[in-house]
């Protein structure tokens, strides 16, 4: 972080430099407005339209940054927050990077229930979450020993048990293809995780984090929303509205046709199509579907 030391007129937003975060991080970042350009060989990359030097730190370090005030942003998964024991804001979740912190073993092993790896090896590069885990399991109260060994292992995780490692694995699962391949199955869940925006309990630069924090909630409700407006008779437009109720209300306004008004209002992405086909069969015509690109919510 000496790198850093003399960018004081900047906040620091501590970004994953690499990984299943770093693409959909960056994607969040342009949404928001967020101009920078990074070159290969530095992990530093001053924003050009706003206040803002980028960090580009290993995902499992960022907690850490932000914790101590070096960073006043981060965005990382839930599960090196967790992991880390930091005391950050967790204060968006980002929806991305979805997964699983599960426990592991053998197909066509002898393992079917956590409580059966107890005394038993276990590799994880999550020795906290996993001791936390198998401290419950064992009944086992804080410093007091665990009859579970937990090894740390910093990468390559799954190939622990091939290797004679260990006898079981505590590993994050996304679509479970490297899980399978490596003739794994799941028989217990840490924890399910997924990127998160991180403030520092002590900010620096307060009204740019404001900004940025506002931008950032803006890209994900324009990813969880479309806009939807309409034309309805007056005679249904209280069914109609039950349909669409918006997210505070509706917009709606009056057509020159008396008996007819228009209507505006966001609905889920995901439930749009059903929306149509409800708003159709209540009466409702001209339905159209906006996608939105950015909003304030």
């Amino acid at each position: 972080m000496d790198l850093v030391n003399h960018l004081t007129d900047r906040l620091l937003f501590a970004v994953p430099k690499k990984g299943r975060l770093n693409e959909q991080a960056i994607d969040l970042l342009k949404g928001a407005d967020i101009q920078f350009r990074r070159s290969h060989r530095l992990d530093i990359a001053l924003s050009t339209n706003m206040p803002i030097a980028l960090v580009f730190l290993p995902a499992a370090d960022i907690p850490r940054f932000v914790g101590e005030g070096r960073c006043t942003l981060g965005i990382t998964g839930a599960d090196q927050v967790a992991e880390s024991g930091v005391d950050v804001e967790e204060t968006l979740n980002l929806n991305f990077g979805n997964c699983k912190l599960q426990v592991q073993v053998p197909e066509n092993g002898p393992f079917s229930d956590p409580k059966e790896l107890i005394g038993k090896t276990i590799v994880t590069s999550f020795t906290k979450l996993t001791d936390d885990y198998f401290r419950k399991l064992e009944n086992k109260q804080p410093g007091e020993k665990l009859d579970t060994f937990i090894k740390f292992v910093g990468g390559s995780v799954e190939a622990a048990i091939a290797l004679g490692v260990g006898d079981a694995i505590v590993d994050l699962v996304e679509s479970g293809e490297t899980m399978r391949a490596a003739g794994l199955k799941p028989i217990g869940t840490v924890m399910s995780t997924s990127a998160t925006l991180i403030t520092s309990k002590q900010p620096a630069f307060k009204e740019t984090l404001d900004i940025v924090t506002a931008r950032i909630s803006g890209v994900l409700a324009a990813k969880k929303f479309v806009l939807c407006t309409y034309n309805a008779p007056r005679s249904n437009l209280e069914k109609l509205l039950s349909i669409t109720p918006g997210r505070r209300a509706p917009t709606i306004t009056s057509l020159d046709e008396e008996d007819w008004v228009a209507v505006s209002s966001m609905v889920e992405r995901k439930n749009h199509a059903a929306v149509m086909d409800q708003l159709t069969a209540a009466g409702a015509a001209d339905i159209i579907i906006f996608q939105i690109s950015n909003c304030r919510v």
